[in-house]
């Protein structure tokens, strides 16, 4: 179905892959994992026909679905279920049907014959493509995804972020492709769909590759896994599941460190018996050979696997601000016809936490998005306090300019930095060298995570602003984060998925949206986190 033949990835002089070759074939259900910034997200890219390789060759041998991690559309006045459905052309035709529906009820006789004609061969077409068992294939897959009918019939540009990844997951899934590219299938999913995707990638009979930070998705799923190593630029092939894949890849670890400390220890011995046969000339021609023979021992072993770097992440010591640094008072927001939401009040006091839950689409990033300013309410008002300074992360990275480059983003945000101290803080978040010259448009979704976090760092918010902060993280990165998140001595109100967020931050308040309700943390709204 699709076979790689020594395919190599690079970015500038960078190597991300030396030439590897593999197939996936019908039923091989891949997980694709390696730290941040490895290169996966450029992998799948290429296999999806979407990059092209430094060298090597993909050829498909069929359709590939490809979910990127940051989905786009140009047209957002369709409505979701037309863009699930032009999957597989069935959006032209139901739209060309509706129309000449109409011109079948023409008062004029030649009209309303032409039409008729055309919609027997419409029709065909129609049923050709599945027909109304399609459509309502589509529809069940959507509704599995948490996007109900009210949705699918609203344009897409009037959906959030994440309500617009579901549509597109639900448009790969509906298909039909015999290969599957995902790239973190799970980011905006509650935990029912989340349950839903796994089961139907346990069954699904063509072949995927995936990369995802959900180990419970890959424990469930995947029957090989592929390991890309950043620090040698190769690509691990494993044909187990995952839990035997972390057993053998640790019991490989251990050998190459014995192996490696055994001969070291005898090429040591050599090294020194030559040293001391060096200066007696007639022991010099063996004590070269030696020396060699210590090189040789050294050169055939496999190297040990380096330990992946972490990004060094402390959120900024917040400004001097007022007891109250933001208000918000009757919030409300209508897009078309979909109100959101209505009368949302908020005060965000000094170093509180607050944390804003409710169900896909009921407007969270929206909330923040006003708090920021990056949108206006259609009613109701944003109040700065006294030394308000806002850190806005959001979850698509809009506020990342991707015609500029990482160190060109990160001098517009901190423009008193020096161009060295700039360097240094990309530094601290693993872009180093070439990588923080890099365009923001390449960068992974993990790697535009971290640029964005990077951006907070050096911004000095007393008010934190965070929408899914988490989302395309590796574990230790997320570590990290939520090292970082717990520590932070300023005001915080986040958005997020991650438990493991919501306890790091260790919120005093709930939002609940779309009322707007206000009410103290308790440990009973822990339950609504993976559900949100």
């Amino acid at each position: 179905m699709l076979t790689v033949q020594d395919l190599e990835l690079r970015v500038g002089v960078r190597v991300l892959l030396h030439p590897t070759s593999f197939r996936i074939a019908k039923g091989d259900r891949i997980g694709l994992v390696g730290r941040n910034g490895a290169g996966k997200t450029t992998m799948t890219k290429v296999l999806a026909g979407e990059g092209q390789p430094a060298g090597g060759k993909v050829v498909r041998g069929g359709d590939v679905g490809y979910l990127p991690q940051d989905p786009r559309t140009g047209d957002l006045d369709v409505s979701a279920m037309d863009r699930i459905l032009s999957a597989r052309g069935l959006d032209t035709i139901i739209r060309t049907m509706r129309s000449t529906e109409g011109a079948m009820a023409s008062a004029d006789d030649a009209t309303r014959d032409e039409a008729m004609e055309r919609y027997t061969r419409v029709e065909a077409r129609f049923v050709a493509a599945g027909g109304y068992a399609a459509e309502s294939e589509a529809g069940r897959i959507a509704s599995n995804l948490g996007l109900p009918d009210r949705v699918l019939a609203q344009p897409l540009g009037t959906l959030s972020g994440g309500q617009r990844r579901r549509v597109e997951l639900a448009r790969i899934l509906f298909s039909g492709a015999e290969t599957l590219m995902l790239d973190e299938p799970t980011n905006h999913l509650d935990a029912d769909s989340i349950v839903w995707l796994r089961e139907y990638l346990k069954e699904y009979d063509g072949g995927f590759l995936v990369i995802s930070h959900d180990t419970d998705l890959m424990r469930a799923t995947v029957n090989k896994v592929f390991h890309l190593d950043a620090n040698r630029g190769e690509l691990d092939q494993y044909n187990l599941g995952w839990d035997a894949y972390l057993t053998q890849r640790e019991t490989d670890e251990r050998r190459r460190r014995r192996e490696r400390a055994n001969a070291e220890k005898k090429a040591s011995a050599l090294v020194a018996q030559a040293e001391k046969m060096r200066a007696k000339a007639t022991k010099a021609v063996a004590a070269q050979n030696m020396l060699r023979r210590a090189e040789r021992m050294l050169e055939g072993l496999e190297d040990q696997r380096a330990s992946d770097k972490v990004a060094n992440l402390r959120f900024p010591d917040p400004a001097p601000c007022g007891r109250t640094p933001l208000t918000a008072r009757g919030l409300s927001k209508t897009y078309g016809s979909q109100e959101v939401f209505t009368d949302v009040d908020l005060a965000v006091d000094r170093g509180s936490r607050v944390v804003v839950l409710g169900l896909n689409g009921a407007g969270k990033t929206t909330l923040l998005r006003l708090l920021a300013g990056v949108e206006a309410p259609d009613t109701g008002e944003v109040l700065p306090g006294h030394g308000l300074k806002i850190g806005y992360y959001a979850q698509e990275h809009e506020t990342l300019d991707t015609a500029r480059t990482v160190v060109e983003n990160l001098r517009h945000a901190a423009p008193d930095l020096t161009d060295t101290q700039v360097r240094s803080v990309l530094g601290s978040f693993l872009f180093s060298g070439d990588d923080a010259d890099k365009p923001v448009r390449v960068l992974s979704g993990g790697e535009k995570t971290r640029l964005a976090l990077a951006v907070l760092v050096v911004s000095a918010a007393n008010v934190l602003l965070l929408d899914e902060p988490t989302n395309n993280l590796d574990p230790a990165s997320r570590a990290e984060v939520l090292g970082a998140l717990h520590g932070y001595t300023g005001a915080v109100v986040m958005v997020t998925h991650d438990e493991g967020a919501v306890e790091a931050l260790a919120p005093e308040r709930v939002v609940l949206l779309p009322d707007g309700d206000e009410d103290l943390w308790n440990d009973s709204y822990a339950d609504l986190i993976s559900l949100a």
